[in-house]
């Protein structure tokens, strides 16, 4: 590069020209040897970013915000760069403490926005995109009726759900079993001594797996189990438990779709409760499952309508609409109780364990 021209055009025109890698070499080395501020720094997180290193442009943004603690750029940058690296709760309390600096920033704004509406929390994100002007940010329209539409599916969204579990990771166990009295995985195998006795040597699927309290439950009958679950967390919980062949970060419907084996028990615990409509689920489930296989799950109790939406964000199902969708994609109902697979606020939830099996 020539001695009087622009380092960080320099840089940017490597990056453009798909030399990330380069333009983050050159920018290192002016840092290090005392050449670099604080826009240096941003262009060399933006440069680790594009080239792929997403631990890097973390650790160069932190480095960046170290020094910069103040400065709405260097925060939003540090959002952006946990946001790429899959942090997306510590990423939004970022944006949050950029616009604690300065609220008017239109970038801040909408990052925030825009990580609430990946969080699946479309009222949150909206409320954000609200505040800012069409002229503000380009195609900002569009990205509401997006975000409007989504709100009407009829299903929890799923980056709701994985930001739900990724932040409960941590101590979801006794949370659930001490705070929310969570026994799914015992009813659903309890409902299995009912409806399939003397079943043994099972190959299953774990939908939502979690942190992986079904397995335990079902490893008597089922010591052959893989697992699916929205959140990459949960999985890794899951993981350490050492019960499952095979684990997989995916949402249900698609992860069902991928699935190359036959199974002969296919179990979701706790987890249909983040679905409004089950048809493509129960579709899903009967192609994987073998000749003569169960499908064992726990819903939530709806009185009424075929599904509807309660106060905690979970869907609820009525026995009807069960039967009715269960029998049109081929199902046998072998064993349906009422039970309560949680509590909220130290009341009962009612509930429904119910076991499928398909034709043999």
């Amino acid at each position: 590069m020539p001695d009087d021209g622009d380092p960080l055009e320099h840089a940017d025109a490597l990056i453009a020209g798909g030399r990330a890698d380069e333009a983050a070499r050159f920018l290192r080395a002016r840092i290090e040897a005392g050449g670099g501020g604080l826009l240096a720094r941003l262009v060399l997180v933006r440069a680790l970013g594009a080239s792929g290193d997403k631990q890097g442009a973390l650790e160069a943004a932190r480095e960046a915000n170290a020094l910069n603690p103040n400065v709405v750029q260097a925060v939003v940058a540090l959002g952006d760069a946990l946001t790429a690296a899959g942090h997306l709760p510590t990423a939004i309390a970022e944006y949050q403490r950029a616009l604690r600096l300065d609220r008017d920033d239109a970038e801040a704004r909408f990052r925030l926005g825009c990580a609430w509406a990946e969080a699946g929390e479309i009222d949150k994100a909206l409320e954000q995109f609200s505040q800012l002007t069409p002229d503000a940010v380009p195609g900002l329209d569009k990205q509401i009726t997006a975000l409007e539409a989504m709100r009407n599916q009829p299903r929890s969204n799923p980056g709701y759900v994985r930001h739900l579990f990724d932040q409960f990771s941590a101590d979801y166990d006794s949370r659930m079993r001490d705070q929310l009295s969570y026994r799914a995985p015992e009813i659903l195998r309890e409902l299995a001594d009912l409806a399939m006795p003397g079943a043994e040597n099972l190959v299953a699927l774990d939908l939502g797996c979690g942190t992986g309290l079904a397995a335990g439950a079902f490893a008597d009958i089922a010591p052959t189990m893989d697992g699916i679950d929205l959140s990459p967390q949960m999985i890794e919980k899951s993981r350490a438990r050492r019960l499952y062949r095979n684990l997989h970060v995916a949402d249900i419907e698609t992860g069902l779709a991928r699935a190359a084996a036959e199974y002969d028990l296919v179990l979701a615990a706790d987890t249909l409760v983040y679905l409004g409509d089950l048809t493509a689920t129960f579709s899903a489930v009967a192609q994987r499952l073998k000749s003569g296989g169960y499908f064992l799950f726990t819903v939530e109790k709806s009185a009424g309508p075929d599904f509807e939406l309660g106060p905690k964000r979970r869907w609820r199902h009525s026995e009807s609409y069960i039967r009715r969708i269960a029998a049109a994609e081929g199902f046998d109902v072998a064993g349906l109780l009422a039970c309560s697979p949680r509590s909220e606020a130290g009341v009962p939830v009612e509930g429904l364990a119910v076991a499928l099996t398909t034709v043999a």
